[in-house]
């Protein structure tokens, strides 16, 4: 009998012991895998979602898309606009135990305008010099007023590396980052998983309470919501919207919900090398039929069951930055096919890839069949979303079905995409005009003036359509009910202070 009752309690205390190691590893299940874990050359959104675990910024936002501090304790402006001082947090270490100050800041901001594969040169191209103005203190010297800089530090821009790593490892930095943040990085297996370690010298260790976070891709959404129920996910992000009424009525779960700032459409290859000299690439006719051919509405209700807001431009109808002057567009068929017919071409072909996840293959398949009512005949190329990211970069492909999480400011929808020789430009799209508007809007802290820029270059953009817009979605989460402490940001973003377990 003794040995028995020992042999129970010796398995008791086992399966206690062995569901706190459990407890201590959050997973998260992601739509894609991230690409490099260098804020300078990263672009995908889940990078971000890591990142915010692993990669502290100087600025961060709050729910309500405030401005509030984060390395960077406070900052006020000159009184011209042209200078940004900010004073930084003290007693914090890079994840290596390198010392964090204003010299670390000053080769960070150096690091994003000049390593040649770096994303972030247009976001901090305002910025004329970093001027150490003390040990915890430094003023960003600007060419001229840039409305935007702020913003622009509360994502990639303002992620602080180690410089003495990234000056060691340059370009392969992303295989072993390492950067200021609650969660370091132990080891990546492609297409598999990410796993962040704590980090117990963080300077607000105490607010995070995993030993480590384990991101994993899942790109089939049925699959990756399967494995929360199962147990062995914790946190999904970007639940298909034909999956929230089931995910909200399962009892041990919990769903959450915020409007996103971004969009999806289809970017144009109009000027990126060969791939570009297709009808569709030359020709804004055909770019105009193409977006007239489309059922907005339609897609949104056959697609996301009515949770989604149709779209033709980077910002919501429901933001101040819509230009109301331009509505989103019917369908309209008849239109359509005149414009190929004006240009030449009735039975225009064109290639678009698209991510192989089933959401957007159901959404293009949903397109290819109302472009084929004008006459358009669409090919449907899947492709992981790292090689289409990749492709996109290097100018292979015609058209691609894409989008973007949004940024707090209305330049961050815009400046990369259509901006002559921005780095998120993969189209190659190129307006003076447009280039000029764009810059002409960072430049002023007037909302009217900056709206007024913003509409003048949207009348040439839904002219030029080197972006086809579709839709603005709403971010889903769901997750165990035994986590608590979650919040849901416009961003998409997973933010883990305050996140824990019940019990």
């Amino acid at each position: 009998m003794k040995k028995f009752s020992y042999t129970l309690g010796l398995t008791t205390a086992l399966l206690v012991m062995g569901h706190m190691a459990h407890a201590a590893d959050l997973r998260i299940g992601l739509q894609d895998d991230a690409d490099t874990l260098d804020p300078d050359q990263s672009r995908t959104f889940v990078g971000r979602i890591v990142y915010a675990s692993m990669c502290d910024k100087l600025v961060d936002i709050t729910p309500e898309l405030k401005i509030i501090p984060a390395l960077a304790t406070g900052w006020k402006w000159s009184d011209d606009g042209k200078t940004l001082s900010m004073e930084l947090r003290k007693g914090v270490t890079f994840q290596d135990g390198e010392k964090f100050d204003a010299e670390a800041v000053k080769y960070n901001i150096e690091r994003s305008q000049t390593l040649p594969e770096s994303r972030r040169k247009s976001e901090v191209k305002s910025i004329a010099s970093v001027e150490v103005t003390g040990p915890y203190s430094v003023a960003f010297h600007l060419k001229g007023p840039d409305a935007t800089l702020l913003a622009q530090l509360a994502d990639r821009a303002g992620m602080m590396v180690a410089p003495d790593v990234a000056k060691k490892e340059g370009a392969k930095f992303g295989l072993n980052p390492v950067c200021v943040g609650p969660y370091k990085f132990k080891l990546r297996v492609p297409q598999d998983k990410i796993v962040l370690v704590k980090d117990p010298n963080y300077y607000d260790a105490k607010d995070y309470h995993f030993d480590s976070v384990t991101f994993m891709p899942i790109p089939d959404t049925t699959v990756r919501l399967a494995n929360l129920r199962a147990g062995d996910l914790d946190l999904i992000e970007r639940v298909a919207a034909t999956d929230i009424s089931s995910a909200k009525a399962d009892p041990k779960l919990r769903v959450a919900s915020a409007t996103s700032l971004g969009y999806q459409g289809v970017t144009f290859n109009v000027g990126n090398g060969p791939q570009s000299k297709n009808p569709f690439g030359q020709d804004a006719r055909l770019r105009e039929a193409f977006s007239l051919a489309l059922d907005r509405s339609a897609i949104n209700n056959v697609v996301f069951n009515g949770t989604f807001a149709p779209g033709n431009q980077p910002f919501p109808p429901t933001s101040k930055w819509f230009d109301k002057d331009f509505p989103v567009p019917a369908r309209d068929v008849a239109k359509a096919k005149e414009l190929l017919k004006q240009a030449g071409d009735v039975h225009p072909e064109l290639t678009v890839q698209v991510t192989n996840n089933p959401v957007q293959m159901q959404l293009m398949q949903v397109i290819q069949s109302m472009e084929a009512d004008a006459g358009i005949k669409v090919k449907i190329v899947a492709k992981e979303f790292a090689t289409l990211l990749k492709d996109q970069t290097t100018g292979n492909f015609q058209a691609s079905q894409i989008g973007w999480s949004g940024r707090v400011d209305p330049d961050g929808n815009l400046y990369g995409f259509v901006v002559t020789g921005a780095g998120l430009n993969d189209g190659h799209y190129s307006n003076p005009k447009v280039d000029a508007l764009m810059n002409k809007a960072r430049t002023s802290t007037d909302d009217a003036v900056r709206k007024a820029s913003y509409d003048a270059a949207q009348a040439i953009l839904l002219k030029d359509l080197p972006i086809v817009y579709l839709y603005h979605p709403v971010w889903f989460w769901a997750m165990s009910k035994k986590l608590e402490g979650f919040t849901p940001y416009a961003d998409g973003m997973i933010r883990l202070k305050g996140v824990k377990f019940a019990g």
